[in-house]
Parts: C-alpha cells; sequence; structure tokens
C-alpha cells in the first residue's frame, strides 16, 4: 500500500515538474519573440515613413488573383 501511494505521488510530482518545466520553456521564448516582432515591425514603419519601402506590384495581384479564384 505504502509504495503504491509512494508511486503515485512520485509520477504527480514528476508531471508537476515537467509541467514547470514546458511553461518556464515557453514563458522564455515568448518576451524574445516579441521583441524580434516588435524590432521588424519598427524596421517596416521607418522604412514606410522614409519612403524606402518598396511594394511588388506584380507579386501583390499575383497573390490578389489567387485569393479571387
Amino acid at each position: 500500500m505504502i509504495s503504491q501511494f509512494n508511486s503515485a505521488a512520485m509520477r504527480t510530482a514528476m508531471n508537476g515538474t515537467l509541467s514547470e518545466q514546458k511553461e518556464t520553456k515557453q514563458a522564455a521564448t515568448t518576451p524574445n519573440a516579441k521583441l524580434t516582432n516588435e524590432n521588424k515591425i519598427e524596421q517596416l514603419k521607418e522604412s514606410i515613413n522614409s519612403g524606402e519601402y518598396k511594394i511588388n506590384l506584380t507579386v501583390l495581384s499575383e497573390k490578389m488573383a489567387q485569393e479571387l479564384l
């Protein structure tokens, strides 16, 4: 009886530890991804405002046509 209880407790503890590790790993990667996206957004804003951002009208029109089909 004691060994069954201990093994069940160990499984529960291990599952909790694995869940915490996954959450920690996800939390650690999310801020970096957010910063990267924010940097890209800022770069795009700057290039649009300065007039350096160019739209490839051929690619854009092809994508629009594919969406309509």
